[in-house]
């Protein structure tokens, strides 16, 4: 991404020669035939909604990614108590897809903070799934919370790349793979009350406008972030 690119001119300029063009910007890729709305059957999709016990008549919020402190998930939480008691909006239903990988006391916390909130019944944890492309099709909207800056954002691109709607903080590399207010909206990292503000939007937003947005977001990664393109860029700079 370009602020990695930024990153390391900044940080690391008195070991690069001006002279010298030695960075270029290459975007990461995304297999666009895997991350395909088109080749998900509904009887995959039926399957994993039992599972998690989706009902359709509730406004699904995906946040993936592993349990850790930076990628957010507790502004995430915290903004569905904001939902439920500033807008209320009881009619949503929060999957929060991701391993503690080890850290058992981040995800206990986690959990009480739901319970705190008597949010049990509108959050439900799932720790792993095998096919990432069901999950995002399951979603109405899916969100990236980091607190801290994404090298590039992978969940960003893959919603996207699926045609749902991306919230995302306003930090590193989302800035760049979003085009906010067209495939997705970015909000005030850290800020739980304004997340909160944008999810009550997009729950108020009819279903058709939704349904541009996820258009907007395919071409968006179809046109930079495909991994053919990376792939041929990377091959044509080597030459």
């Amino acid at each position: 991404s370009n602020f990695i690119f930024n990153h390391i001119n900044e940080n690391y300029k008195k070991y690069l020669n001006p002279k010298k063009k030695k960075l270029m910007v290459v975007f990461r890729g995304i297999n666009l035939e895997y991350f395909n709305s088109k080749n998900i059957s509904k009887k995959i999709l039926n399957s994993l909604s039992e599972i998690w016990n989706i009902d359709k008549n509730n406004f699904i919020i995906l946040f993936p990614g592993r349990l850790t402190k930076w990628k957010g998930q507790e502004i995430f939480i915290e903004a569905l108590n904001l939902l439920k008691e500033n807008h209320h909006k009881n009619n949503f239903h929060a999957i929060i897809l991701g391993s503690d990988q080890g850290r058992n006391l981040y995800s206990k916390k986690l959990s009480l903070l739901s319970e705190r909130y008597r949010l049990n019944k509108k959050i439900t944890f799932v720790k792993n799934c095998r096919d990432m492309p069901v999950a995002y099709k399951i979603a109405d909207v899916a969100v990236s919370c980091s607190v801290e800056p994404e090298a590039f954002g992978r969940v960003a691109v893959e919603t996207q790349a699926m045609k749902k709607p991306i919230i995302a903080s306003n930090l590193g590399g989302s800035k760049e793979t979003i085009l906010n207010g067209k495939s997705g909206l970015l909000f005030e990292s850290g800020d739980p009350k304004a997340l909160a503000e944008i999810i009550n939007k997009l729950m108020d937003t009819n279903k058709e406008s939704l349904s541009l947005m996820g258009e907007e977001g395919r071409k968006n990664v179809e046109k930079k972030f495909n991994v053919d393109q990376m792939c041929q860029t990377t091959f044509t700079e080597y030459k």
